[in-house]
Parts: structure tokens; C-alpha cells; sequence
């Protein structure tokens, strides 16, 4: 059997064990089937060659959740449908009264230290007040009626073992979990939530893009109260007087909350933005065509030597993982300071200080972008990141710059000119010639071809120098791409200022074009590791630490 009859046959096994140990997929499936006929094809995890005409499969995102992916014929749109244990009314009356019980006796439990510790002490408080029954005919043993008056026996709620999964999930949803839409959190797939109202919830997929879900609150009282509840756990409450709120879950991902009718006409509302917990690599965003291998080559080597890069563009271009993917580039033994609002950075070396704002509390308590960037000065370190520069913090950047100290930020600009004109204007008032401080600027935008919506890398520009006689900033693009083939073209070639001037001097090259040698050398280690699938980002961290410390002889391939 070849390896693709293998992992078919692998694919029907696995359908098989999560119908008979979820018997509600079983259910879904029976329903669907009766409906449509065409039975689902079960993957185990979804690729981006999934053809989306004909779409019609199921994936697992963990037990007992699993979502339906399927083109809607009759509208012609993907619809995505998450599919979770229901509970019958009965069954919704016990998980009341199952939850009220546990919530009697939870202020006599040990505050747990951790989410684990909060699990156990769940679990325990279910099991001490339920009965599961063997079979569905099993009725509670009666005491003899004097017994209850003298012994009033401890009140449990009797269920059957079906019940008491469903329960379980339902209680460790909505206490620990995320609630309505843990579905959604739990999609490694999806990259942005979007709920406006009690309407369905949209996703932006990363293989589906925008698409509607199943997944809405039934009424706007258990909107408001879970709008309420989840800004309290980030420590950010909301109100009526105070309807807006920005913060970051638990796991990294970043939420906007409007709560108020007032402010939000439609009804509160709300976006979360997934974090996730292992990066994007470099090798996955030349993959996918973000950028290009001699792009990534281009990078590796701007970093290797201290070059100042800014990610610019719109918002949701893909601006932050991006600049997540290029910073393995920086050498590792770097000493890496990182300031931002919402904690979605991640260097992966050693000597890293994480520094967050602080804008809750009284005035004078308060800590902003541009404090955590004066006392990132003070600490000398080798790289300073800035998650997103959107005020007055973008002058300390540029004078970090002027004082020898590589920044990296994302900053909200379309195009370099624009880039440019935001700095030197108000609230940022950037001197005009001190924008060569910066050396390079790489523009992201989320673009619609042939149907998809894609993020690419349009330009990367190098910013050469304010000239008096040119009257501006003169400005070199090394790289651009082409919308009609899709395609990225090197036009730095012999002509960049930043390869040739900057880092071919700084290392003594007597010939300056050695240096587009090493670049290209780059550019084919990053291309090897995609022909031979070495995408995932530690891994390709590794190799490029292995490489600086080792050199070529250690590459696990031939370049």
C-alpha cells in the first residue's frame, strides 16, 4: 500500500473510533446523511490543497469537538459547523442543578494554584454530587422514610454515564474553558473571531478564509454576560460607562469588546485574534508565497548584522507573523528587549526581556509604550521590538536608532511613502531626516487574486537618506512583486544600498557584490528546508542556530 492509501486507511480507522467514542457525531452524521446523502470525508488535518469546490470533510480539533467544512450548494458559500454534545431540555435541567451544587461547595475547596489545579478540583465537586446510574432503567435506591428524617442524605443529581460526559464537557466548558465558542478557540485553523450581536459568529480560516459559522449566542442576556465574565477573567472589566475594552486572554489571543447598545447600534460585540503558541516559520511563509526564498535570504542576512527592519501595512496583512518568522535571524546570542500592549511577540533566544504596558489603575501608576521604550534604553540591548508602533513611542524607536540600537516594529501604513508621512506628522513628529535611522521597510498586504484572498509581501524598500536636492528621502526597492504571476523579483540585485553600503563595508568585503553570494546562499538553505518539509518553526530555528554557531558543515542537507 502506498503512503497515500496508508494515510486514507489511517483517516477511516480514526473515523471510526471518534464516532464510537462520541456518540453525538454518530448522531450528526445519521442526521446529515438523511439530508445530503454524500458522507463526509474525515481528515485528520486539513491542508491548504483541500479542493473547495466539491468541500465536504470533517476534522478533529479534540475530543468530544469536532467542525464540518462543506460548500453550501445552494448559496455557493463554505459554511463551517461546529460540532459539540447537545443536551436535551431534562439534560439541561440537570447541568443547572449540577452547577449549583458545585458552586455550594466550591468556597470550601483549596483555591487551586493553576488550570490544572482548578480541573481537579471540578472534576472532584461533579463527582461528589452526582449518581451515575449503570443503565437507563436503574432507578436511585430509596431509603425507608425514617431513615431520610433522622440521616437527610447529601442531595445528588442522577444521571446516566452519557449524561455525565455531557455534563462534564458542558461544566468545564463554561467554567474553564471559553464558553460558547470554544469550538472556535480550539481550531488551530482559525485566525481572527468575529461576533456582532446574537447573529452567527464569522471566522477568518486560514485555508477557508471569511466564512460563517454555526456558533452564536441565543439571546443578548447571555451575550452581556459573557462579554462580562470574560473581561473580568483578563482583569479589564466592562460596563455601560466604560463599553471598550482591549486585552489578551489567557492563551495570548488579543480581544476588542464593545458592550454597550449605545455604542455598538447592532449589540455588543466582540473580535478575538488567535494567538498561537508556536510561530509561523520563515520556510512555511515562502511556502506559502508570503515571501520569497531570496526574500528570506535577503532578511537573514539584514538581521545577522544589526539592520532596523519595520513590517508595514494594513490591518490583519499579516504584519506580526511576519515579523515573528524573521526574528530566528537575529544571531542567539542576542540580548533581546521586546515592548508592546498585547503579548503577541515571541524571540526565540535566551536573554529575553518581555515588557507590557500597563493602562489600568490611577494616572500616575500607569506604564505606556513609550516608558517601557526609555527603560529598554537604559538596559543596552542588542535588538529592541516594538509589537506595534502607533504614537509618540515612534520617536524613542528613532532615537534608539540614532543611538546604535536595532528596532523591529509593525506600524499601520499602506506603503513606505505613507509610512514616511505618518512619522514626520503629528503625534509621532519624527524629524524628516532622521528617517534614514531605519534602514528597511518591508510592505504586507492581504490581497484578492483569482478568488482567495492572500497575504503577500508587495515591496521591501531600503531607505537610503534624506537628500536636500532630491527633496525628500530617496528611497531603493530591492524587492517587488507581481500581482499578474504572483511572483517576487529581486530588483536589488547589484544595486542595493543597504547590502553593499552597509553591511559589505561594515564587514570589510574589498569586492562589496561577494556579499549578494551570501545573501543567495541563504535564500538556498531556506529553499532546501521547504523541498525536503522542514517547515515547522523549531526545527527551522535549530538549523539557523546551528549555522551561526557551527557554520555550513552543520546543515543536515547538502545547500
Amino acid at each position: 500500500m502506498d503512503s497515500k492509501g496508508g494515510k486514507m486507511a489511517g483517516a477511516e480507522r480514526a473515523f471510526k473510533v471518534a464516532i464510537k467514542n462520541n456518540p453525538h457525531l454518530g448522531e450528526y452524521l445519521k442526521k446529515w446523511k438523511a439530508q445530503r446523502k454524500k458522507v463526509p470525508k474525515f481528515v485528520i488535518q486539513p491542508g491548504r490543497d483541500i479542493p473547495k469546490e466539491d468541500l465536504n470533510i470533517i476534522y478533529p480539533v479534540g475530543d468530544p469537538i469536532f467542525i464540518h467544512t462543506y460548500r453550501d450548494e445552494t448559496e455557493n458559500t463554505i459554511k463551517y459547523h461546529a460540532i459539540e454534545p447537545q443536551l436535551t431540555e431534562p439534560e439541561e435541567k440537570k447541568y443547572r442543578e449540577t452547577l449549583e451544587l458545585i458552586l455550594e461547595k466550591a468556597p470550601y475547596e483549596e483555591v487551586p494554584e493553576n488550570e490544572e489545579g482548578l480541573r481537579n478540583v471540578i472534576k472532584k465537586l461533579l463527582n461528589d454530587s452526582v449518581i451515575i446510574k449503570e443503565n437507563e432503567e436503574e432507578e436511585e435506591e430509596e431509603s425507608p422514610g425514617w431513615m431520610r428524617l433522622i440521616l437527610p442524605k447529601p442531595k445528588k443529581i442522577t444521571m446516566t454515564k452519557l449524561e455525565y460526559d455531557k455534563i462534564k464537557y458542558f461544566i468545564e466548558r463554561d467554567i474553564i474553558g471559553s464558553g460558547v465558542i470554544e469550538p472556535l478557540i480550539r481550531d488551530p485553523y482559525i485566525e481572527d473571531i468575529h461576533s456582532i450581536g446574537t447573529g452567527n459568529i464569522h471566522i477568518i480560516h486560514k485555508i477557508f478564509d471569511m466564512v460563517e459559522t454555526n456558533v452564536r449566542f441565543k439571546d443578548d442576556l447571555q451575550l452581556t454576560k459573557y462579554l462580562r465574565s470574560m473581561c473580568e477573567r483578563i482583569g479589564r472589566p466592562v460596563s455601560e460607562a466604560h463599553p471598550i475594552v482591549d486585552g489578551a486572554l489567557p492563551d495570548g489571543s488579543r480581544l476588542n469588546a464593545i458592550y454597550s447598545n449605545d455604542v455598538s447600534r447592532r449589540g455588543p460585540s466582540f473580535t478575538i485574534r488567535k494567538f498561537s503558541s508556536t510561530p509561523i516559520s520563515i520556510v512555511q511563509l515562502v511556502g506559502w508565497g508570503t515571501v520569497s526564498a531570496e526574500i528570506a535570504g535577503y532578511l537573514w542576512l539584514c538581521l545577522e548584522n544589526g539592520m532596523s527592519i519595520f513590517v508595514c501595512g494594513e490591518t490583519a496583512s499579516g504584519k506580526t507573523t511576519a515579523l515573528n518568522a524573521m526574528l530566528p535571524f537575529i544571531l542567539p546570542q542576542a540580548k533581546i528587549f521586546t515592548a508592546e500592549d498585547t503579548a503577541e511577540v515571541l524571540p526565540p533566544h535566551e536573554i529575553w526581556q518581555q515588557l507590557i504596558t500597563r493602562d489600568e489603575g490611577p494616572e500616575d501608576s500607569r506604564v505606556t509604550l513609550f516608558d517601557l521604550l526609555k527603560a529598554a534604553l537604559r538596559s543596552r540591548p542588542n535588538y529592541i521590538i516594538v509589537g506595534e508602533i502607533r504614537g509618540a513611542e515612534g520617536a524613542v524607536a528613532f532615537q534608539a536608532m540614532q543611538t546604535g540600537h536595532p528596532v523591529l516594529a509593525t506600524f499601520h501604513a499602506s506603503s513606505v511613502k505613507k509610512m514616511i508621512q505618518r512619522f514626520t506628522g503629528d503625534p509621532i513628529n519624527v524629524p524628516i531626516t532622521f528617517i534614514d535611522n531605519l534602514n528597511i521597510a518591508l510592505i504586507q498586504q492581504a490581497v484578492y487574486r483569482k478568488g482567495k484572498f492572500l497575504r503577500r509581501c508587495t515591496s521591501v524598500e531600503e531607505i537610503e537618506g534624506y537628500y536636500e536636492d532630491a527633496g525628500g528621502v530617496v528611497t531603493r526597492a530591492v524587492f517587488q512583486w507581481d500581482p499578474g504571476f504572483d511572483k517576487h523579483y529581486f530588483r536589488g540585485m547589484n544595486n542595493s544600498y543597504i547590502l553593499e553600503q552597509k553591511i559589505a563595508e561594515t564587514l570589510g568585503y574589498q569586492d562589496k557584490r561577494q556579499i549578494y553570494e551570501d545573501m543567495m546562499y541563504r535564500a538556498r538553505i531556506i529553499s532546501r528546508m521547504l523541498e525536503l518539509g522542514i517547515m515547522d518553526y523549531y526545527q527551522v530555528n535549530k538549523i539557523i542556530v546551528d549555522f551561526y554557531r557551527k557554520g555550513p558543515e552543520s546543515l543536515p542537507f547538502s545547500v
